[in-house]
């Protein structure tokens, strides 16, 4: 380990990617970095007479090494633990200390390796291979991020083909990714090879395969053959293997993942500079080479499948300032969609990076938003603040109709909208309300009285209306002032300018310089 750290140390690499590789911790590493290669050797010695603590085990343990030396240390661990109920130390020690032990008293661990026999090539277009993979990565701005991976392989050429996500796949992505790999290949093979993917298969009664419901559907669509593999037996599909350590170990590891759409996209142009563009090592040939050739024995696709994915659908609260918090971020919903603590929402996912708001019961749009790539970010549509089930124009015309002279009334309604275009709606809203059960005669006085007097406002119309209410009789000559807040003095006040202080007057009277 020592020599090992300072060759990385060497080669230019970080620290804390170096602790992450040897998955030791910084502090540990750089107690290491630290030694010269002298105090290292004592460090070691100093560890080898220091006591374990699963020594007092020890006598058990030889016994069943010597006994059962294929044995592995999690059934030691277990077999401990079933008898002791309790240890001192954690597997992880365990195993360390068997290791030691093997060696001390020359017990290695015997298995039974597999026989392999070299096979003959596939002909052209004959079969390919299928597997997924999942790797941890760092992300451009912190912390890491799981990314999943789906690898196709032409078992001839070894011509290569991958698709990542940043999600677990569905079946439905699946179909979709096969598309895209025909697609790029420009046909698909007679076999393809797979693992026993849930996503893929449901179950393996004695020989007879049951697809889920929609890779089915998908196999009467393609009609390729399907090959596939028993559980645990990885070798039978090497070549596929081999390639996901491949993209995962010499493409994913170590690079920084700013979005899936640029990584899908510097892997397949990492994929035409080395995994098919570079020779093999067991065909001794060039993939992208003999690709060519081996396209023609491809079976055409002339049509591409649309697969309609039904977005991914979640179940969200709402609070009570109308926004739903989702995976760190609160996003906005219109003024009102809170009705009490059990308001949710459903929100589905998109292709593009984005997420649809929408209501539970109705399935209609409530906001559609961009996925920020950090967490804490309040994202706000601004037309929630404001109720748009009607514009301002139609609630205007809607509310002059009501009465004898729209014309009259919509200039009344326009002047106020030009006075206080901010509550412009509220203004309109408090005059339909004011009118509903007015008749047209209350309704033309108290209107006609505004204008005359130039009180552009709704709640001074709303008084008119309430006093010609009470005396029907009334007319404009005989408005009783008295009996309605609108006092001669008051009509007065309501034309008078307010005087403009100077800003130096506020400013000395605070003791402040201009």
């Amino acid at each position: 380990m020592y020599t090992e750290i300072n060759q990385l140390i060497k080669m230019g690499l970080k620290k804390s990617q170096i602790a992450r590789k040897m998955r030791i911790s910084r502090p540990t590493l750089d107690k290491y970095l630290a030694m010269s290669p002298d105090e290292f050797d004592e460090y070691l010695c100093g560890i080898q007479e220091r006591s374990k603590k699963p020594e007092p085990f020890e006598e058990d343990i030889l016994c069943w090494l010597k006994e059962f030396p294929d044995i592995s240390a999690s059934q030691i661990f277990d077999w401990l633990e079933e008898r002791f109920k309790t240890l001192p130390f954690s597997e992880g020690t365990l195993r360390r200390y068997i290791r030691i032990l093997r060696q001390k008293y020359d017990i290695p661990k015997t298995t039974k390796p597999r026989e392999y026999e070299a096979v003959d090539e596939l002909p052209m277009g004959k079969q390919m291979q299928v597997d997924f993979g999942t790797i941890k990565v760092s992300k451009n701005i912190q912390g890491e991020i799981k990314l999943y991976v789906m690898c196709f392989v032409l078992s001839h050429s070894r011509h290569k083909y991958c698709e990542w996500q940043d999600r677990p796949f569905s079946s439905n992505d699946i179909i979709r990714i096969h598309e895209n790999a025909f697609e790029f290949y420009g046909g698909m093979p007679e076999e393809i090879v797979y693992d026993q993917d849930h996503m893929i298969l449901t179950s393996e009664n004695h020989g007879d395969l049951v697809y889920t419901q929609a890779f089915a559907g998908y196999l009467q669509k393609r009609k390729f053959r399907v090959y596939m593999c028993r559980k645990a037996d990885p070798e039978s599909k090497g070549k596929i293997e081999k390639v996901v350590d491949f993209v995962k170990n010499n493409y994913a590891r170590h690079r920084t993942f700013y979005n899936i759409d640029q990584w899908n996209e510097d892997c397949l142009s990492w994929l035409q500079r080395r995994g098919n563009g570079k020779i093999h090592g067991t065909t001794r040939k060039i993939p992208a080479e003999v690709f060519i050739e081996e396209k023609k024995y491809l079976r055409p696709v002339l049509d591409k499948i649309i697969i309609n994915t039904p977005a991914l659908s979640l179940t969200y609260q709402v609070r009570k300032d109308n926004t739903v918090p989702i995976k760190g971020n609160r996003y906005t919903v219109p003024k009102g969609t809170y009705k009490g603590p059990h308001t949710y929402v459903k929100v589905n996912y998109t292709d593009d990076n984005e997420l649809i708001i929408l209501d539970l019961d109705t399935n209609k749009k409530l906001g559609q938003f961009k996925i920020p790539v950090d967490k804490g970010n309040l994202l706000k549509n601004t037309d929630h603040l404001r109720d748009k089930n009607e514009k301002i124009s139609v609630l205007i015309n809607q509310a002059a109709e009501k009465f004898s002279d729209p014309d009259k009334a919509r200039n009344f309604m326009e002047f106020i909208r030009s006075e206080k275009p901010r509550y412009i709606r509220d203004q309109v809203l408090l005059i339909q309300k004011t009118i509903k059960d007015a008749s047209s005669e209350v309704m033309d006085k108290a209107l006609n009285f505004c204008i005359k007097n130039r009180l552009y406002r709704a709640t001074d119309f709303q008084d008119a209306i309430s006093h010609y209410q009470k005396d029907k009789y009334a007319t404009d000559d005989t408005f009783d002032i008295k009996a309605s807040s609108m006092t001669p003095e008051n009509l007065e006040k309501i034309k008078v300018t307010p005087k403009i202080r100077d800003m130096s007057e506020y400013i000395n009277a605070l003791g402040g310089k201009r």
